[in-house]
């Protein structure tokens, strides 16, 4: 059982609490997620059972897009209702300002990662530091922010959708905005409704299941290896060089038929797959041009390999 299924997380429960549920209806040696969610929020979280659990670094540079909410005029210790409020002041009401300050966050930004996260600071996460009375600044992280688009205001009250790379936090961006109106904000909400190509209309909610039939219902929905690299361009290899490479083998341009991926360039990654089944990931170290005149002595280089 190698794949992916996309779990619609509940409120309450941690990333790795779900998982394990997983891991355990669906008898799996090996699963894991590929970003993590906070308890507070719902939505995509995708789940790479056994082999591939060999994807989650592929999935690391993965965009995703939330349904958020704000509180404005409220700010505290964990930056989202969870936390205890820390100050209060009179919230802003004028939309076209609201609007406009959510707009100045797009583009490529500097975020302090929150003191109540699983961030590592000197090999333990902040929020450990921070329970323990120890007050941690941990280095900027730089993130970019897409797009943001204003769903409704009403205020306190803001709903928004963002898309973001990856590390961003929601509950900063919130704080963030706050700030700038000069009335504070929290998260109070947050969705994740997008995870890369995995969207919320494909995600498996286990609470509207009945126990007996979580089994079957997740097992029904889960995402071959070779699906769930959709956006990656695919490189059929035949059954002798396909055992090779799964035993340690590095094919050369001879072997690999690349002619009709006029596309590719130096740095891109590849799948190798047969018929249906995904052999392994490969990075590319040379471009289609060098390929097709020869003049590549090494076409590409394998960087993992799956068995299934």
């Amino acid at each position: 059982m190698n794949g992916v299924v996309i779990l619609d997380k509940p409120a309450g429960r941690t990333s790795h609490d779900v998982v394990t549920e997983v891991k355990q209806l669906l008898g799996a040696g090996k699963a894991g997620h590929t970003g993590t969610l906070d308890p507070l929020a719902t939505g995509v979280l995708p789940i790479c059972l056994n082999e591939a659990t060999k994807l989650v670094p592929f999935f690391g540079e993965d965009t995703k897009t939330y349904l958020a909410t704000m509180r404005l005029g409220i700010k505290t210790d964990t930056l989202d209702r969870e936390g205890v409020i820390i100050e209060q002041r009179e919230h802003c009401t004028d939309r076209r300002l609201i609007e406009e300050t959510l707009k100045r966050f797009m583009g490529v930004c500097q975020q302090v990662p929150p003191r109540y996260s699983a961030v590592k600071y000197h090999g333990k996460a902040l929020y450990k530091w921070t329970r323990q009375g120890i007050s941690v600044d941990a280095a900027p992280k730089t993130v970019q922010i897409i797009n943001i688009a204003v769903v409704s205001i009403s205020p306190p009250d803001v709903t928004f959708t963002v898309t973001c790379s990856k590390g961003t936090y929601v509950r900063v961006l919130c704080a963030d905005v706050g700030e700038m109106m000069g009335c504070g904000a929290c998260l109070i909400n947050l969705r994740r409704i997008r995870s890369g190509i995995f969207y919320e209309d494909a995600a498996v909610n286990l609470n509207s299941l009945a126990p007996a039939n979580r089994r079957s219902a997740l097992a029904s929905r889960i995402v071959s290896m070779v699906d769930a690299l959709a956006g990656m361009a695919a490189v059929e290899v035949e059954v002798g060089l396909a055992r090779r490479i799964r035993e340690g083998y590095q094919p050369d341009r001879e072997i690999l038929n690349l002619s009709d991926k006029p596309f590719i360039a130096t740095g891109d990654m590849v799948k190798l797959t047969l018929q249906g089944t995904l052999v392994a990931i490969a990075k590319l170290s040379s471009n289609s041009r060098q390929i097709e005149r020869g003049q590549a002595p090494q076409v590409l280089r394998i960087l993992r390999v799956f068995h299934e």
